[in-house]
């Protein structure tokens, strides 16, 4: 296709997506590798620069992880599910808010944007609650896990959301939350995002991430579009797995909360957000709700 031709293809998207709310979570092998971050921050602010008001949310369970090791911390995961003590959540905080977040705002004003770093704390955005004991599976198995500080999220605040995003701001949201206490919780980022989607009656919530979409059976062809039924029977079923299991739940939940569409993109391509967007053919997956 002609450059003039993708120029073209996207002028329609613009005027239609103009004014409107998108999330965007940041997630993936994007969190670790510095180019791979730099250019979708860039593709965020050419959003906002054409009149799409953007919040971006990010993950970074790897760099967590990564810190404790050289902090002398051995990581613990009972199931899959990390154990967040004291100590692990002051780990998480440094780097989720200190590090991961003030990154992507120095990426945003890089860029030509205006970010403004937040976790949930800010401006009570996130409330939550500690998460009761889960029950997982343990060498076949059934127990009883206490995670620590982990939150499940009662309520969402965005006023100091709206207060950015109307005078022009890329808000950056860490996934820590607060609780009606003011004891801070660690919490799952792709929930976080469908959360604030829903709050703030958004257009798109975008999960930015390491695969190329939502995959059948034999993980060889990506569905572009689905309906909600179609992906909470593909969750059904074992179609979606583990990991993608939060995304795609997050993304369903959104949609039936009135959130238009939801999708899944291959963070580590350039530009793919971009290919998203403002193309007819798109790259990821769209879910909507018929």
């Amino acid at each position: 296709m002609k450059r003039e031709e993708v120029l073209t293809e996207a002028l329609p998207y613009i005027q239609q997506f103009h004014g409107k709310t998108m999330v965007i979570k940041l997630g993936g092998h994007a969190m670790v590798d510095a180019a791979i971050l730099e250019t979708a921050i860039r593709d965020a602010v050419l959003l906002q620069l054409v009149g799409i008001r953007v919040v971006l949310v990010h993950g970074g369970g790897p760099e967590i992880t990564d810190k404790m090791k050289a902090m002398g911390k051995e990581p613990k995961f009972v199931a899959g599910l990390r154990i967040t003590d004291e100590e692990t959540l002051e780990i998480a905080q440094m780097v989720l808010v200190g590090k991961i977040n003030s990154n992507i705002v120095s990426l945003i004003a890089k860029s030509g944007g205006k970010g403004v770093g937040l976790s949930g704390n800010d401006g009570n955005l996130i409330i939550a609650r500690r998460m009761d004991p889960q029950k997982v599976h343990v060498a076949g198995r059934e127990q009883e896990v206490d995670l620590g500080h982990v939150g499940e999220i009662e309520e969402i605040n965005p006023a100091v959301l709206h207060t950015l995003l109307d005078r022009g701001y890329i808000p950056v949201v860490a996934p820590i939350a607060i609780d009606r206490n003011g004891q801070s919780l660690n919490i799952n980022a792709d929930t976080a995002a469908g959360e604030i989607a829903i709050s703030l009656s958004a257009y798109k919530l975008i999960n930015m991430t390491d695969v190329d979409g939502i995959m059948d059976a034999s993980r060889t062809t990506v569905y572009r579009r689905l309906r909600v039924n179609e992906a909470e029977q593909l969750m059904g079923s074992g179609v979606i797995s583990e990991g993608m299991i939060p995304k795609v739940s997050s993304l369903v939940r959104a949609v039936n909360s009135g959130v238009s569409f939801g999708h899944v993109v291959n963070g580590n391509i350039a530009h793919n957000l971009l290919l998203e967007m403002f193309t007819d053919e798109g790259v990821g997956t769209m879910i909507c709700a018929r």
